[in-house]
């Protein structure tokens, strides 16, 4: 069933630096003579950063301004469509995992893009929404080593446990506390691969000072790399394969 989602989600993948314009995530180290796939100019890395060497006629822009000679780069921020560096209306995101340096290419022409169509979620059913206790771990965060989407395996923070009982079944899941104070876990159910997204994402609320939140899965969300194969968003950790069928928030993509 497709339902209409708020407007700003809708707009959101769809923007024209939004995950659905990303068509392609280039390691550099990969490459070592620096030539990037489609991409002008020499990249290296340099030690907290990295340094773009083009000429004029590469057609670069670097802070809005057409570029030529040296720049050092440092990670950006985001979102996308403030990255320093661009070509044409493609912006060419720099950005840095475990040590290794990258560059996004988002492409506002990018065939996904064009033909989305919009998300498939489950209209809110108040039975999703139930009470949950966050427990922190004693020793403090952990880091796991988990598979991503592109095939490689990183460390994935994760600073507790969200308790919670779902169908009169007691249920938990592994979650990172974010720097603002927000839970984010990574789960799979079993929907997954069956009606939704092989595993979604779930951004529970801050915990009160006893550890009390609102463990909501009509709030679940499709992962970036549901709408591009260049996002390498982590798989669920041990645990958080759930064998219960949660029909709710976002599904798939139409």
């Amino acid at each position: 069933m497709r339902l209409l989602l708020p407007l700003r989600r809708l707009l959101t993948p769809s923007r024209r630096a939004g995950p659905l314009a990303l068509v392609g995530t280039h390691w550099i180290s990969d490459y070592p003579d620096g030539r990037l796939p489609d991409i002008p100019g020499v990249w290296r890395t340099d030690g907290d950063g990295v340094v773009l060497i083009a000429a004029e006629t590469d057609g670069l822009t670097v802070d809005e301004r057409p570029f030529g000679g040296e720049v050092r780069l440092t990670a950006d921020p985001g979102p996308a469509d403030r990255a320093r560096v661009a070509y044409g209306a493609r912006r060419l995101v720099v950005l840095v995992r475990e040590g290794v340096w990258g560059v996004r290419d988002y492409d506002p022409q990018s065939p996904a893009r064009r033909a989305f169509r919009g998300l498939r979620a489950t209209p809110y059913d108040p039975r999703w929404a139930v009470p949950g206790r966050f427990t922190p771990y004693g020793t403090g965060d952990r880091t796991v080593r988990v598979p991503n989407a592109d095939g490689r395996e990183r460390g994935l923070g994760l600073g507790g446990e969200l308790s919670f009982e779902l169908g009169g079944r007691e249920l938990s899941l592994q979650v990172t506390v974010r720097q603002d104070g927000l839970l984010w876990a990574v789960f799979a159910d079993a929907t997954s691969g069956n009606g939704s997204y092989r595993f979604r994402f779930l951004k529970p609320g801050a915990p009160d000072a006893e550890g009390r939140t609102t463990v909501d899965f009509n709030r679940a969300l499709l992962p970036p790399c549901a709408f591009a194969d260049h996002f390498f968003c982590p798989f669920p950790p041990p645990g958080n394969a759930l064998d219960v069928a949660i029909a709710a928030g976002e599904r798939t993509l139409e």
